[in-house]
């Protein structure tokens, strides 16, 4: 398969070919990275910054969900995250002042992945921490990279190499144990199925966003996806007043956090670095998400994984790792 990049898009974010077969961490197209020798060092600093950032705030966003959880449900805190998230970019869009709306099918394609990633994940997730913890439910939303594997193998022939079918096997194991316990030792398997289904969504996003991204620049499809992902959740309007009117100001607040920096800030950051490194290279960093979820969820919230939550996210993470990394 080969992409076509539009004449109006920027020299980074021209494509490569499709991985071959067996060459999971990279999915589908990587991006060509033109942070040479000759790019200044400073342009070399602030990509692995513009990742760590990315993660962090990222990592935050299960705190901020647990936080409002209690507060607002799962639809009112969709929308009221994505609304903030996107007056934020349209912000931002203004000042940088290079938004290009796209067409035909590519704005059908990013509507379709905006309301995805950030309507039906987010409800899937804000509805996961209903009765999960921060540090489980990012346990199971770290499964994404393997599901990632699993649909290039399935829609890119990119194959099943053995690696892939072990990463399979242990993270299965991992996911098993997770649903034995959470944090209240009680079983929930609605609570991990949602979990799930988040990291699910969040892999088929990724999948439909690196087929776009030659055909429109990051910001644009950012924003834009964020703002069709609010229109999708209009339908909670009603729920969000009423919750908002009698919500404490620190439950807001957590949402305007949820908004600002998980949501506007750090698709930004994550924009940035993916137009300047190879895409498998930058998700690699997102393993890091999960464990600081985790500590952060025992230093903000008091909340710690039972022992056996805690085995299964080793599990899923060692699965995880087995299934998307090529050993040099």
């Amino acid at each position: 398969m080969t992409h076509t990049t539009a004449p109006d898009v920027p020299a980074e974010t021209r494509q490569t070919q499709p991985a071959g077969p067996g060459r999971v961490a990279d999915v589908t197209t990587t991006l060509e990275p033109v942070t040479g020798a000759a790019a200044p060092a400073t342009r070399r600093f602030l990509v692995p910054v513009a990742a760590a950032v990315t993660v962090v705030l990222w990592g935050s966003a299960f705190i901020g969900i647990r936080a409002a959880g209690f507060d607002y449900s799962p639809g009112a805190l969709t929308l009221g995250r994505v609304l903030v998230g996107t007056a934020a970019l349209t912000v931002m869009a203004g000042l940088a002042g290079k938004l290009r709306l796209p067409r035909g099918r590519t704005l059908i394609g990013v509507v379709v992945w905006g309301v995805l990633w950030f309507g039906l994940y987010n409800l899937a997730l804000n509805a996961a921490e209903r009765t999960l913890d921060a540090g489980t439910a990012s346990l199971l939303v770290g499964l994404a990279p393997i599901l990632i594997a699993v649909f290039a193998g399935l829609a890119l022939g990119e194959g099943f190499p053995a690696r892939l079918l072990a990463g399979i096997g242990i993270a299965f194991a991992g996911v098993a144990g997770i649903a034995l316990a959470t944090s209240s030792g009680a079983s929930d398997g609605v609570s991990v199925a949602l979990g799930l289904a988040a990291a699910l969504v969040y892999a088929g996003s990724t999948i439909l966003q690196k087929r776009l991204l030659p055909r429109v620049d990051s910001l644009t499809m950012t924003w834009l996806g964020c703002l069709a992902g609010t229109v999708a959740s209009l339908p909670f309007a009603p729920v969000l007043l009423e919750e908002l009117a009698v919500a404490p100001a620190s439950a807001t607040l957590s949402v305007l956090y949820l908004g600002v920096f998980p949501t506007a800030v750090a698709f930004a950051t994550w924009g940035y670095a993916l137009t300047r490194t190879t895409a498998g290279r930058l998700a690699a960093a997102t393993y890091a998400a999960a464990p600081l979820a985790v500590l952060m969820s025992w230093a903000l919230l008091g909340e710690v994984p039972t022992p056996v939550a805690l085995v299964g996210g080793a599990l899923c993470l060692t699965g995880v790792l087995v299934a998307t990394l090529r050993l040099r």
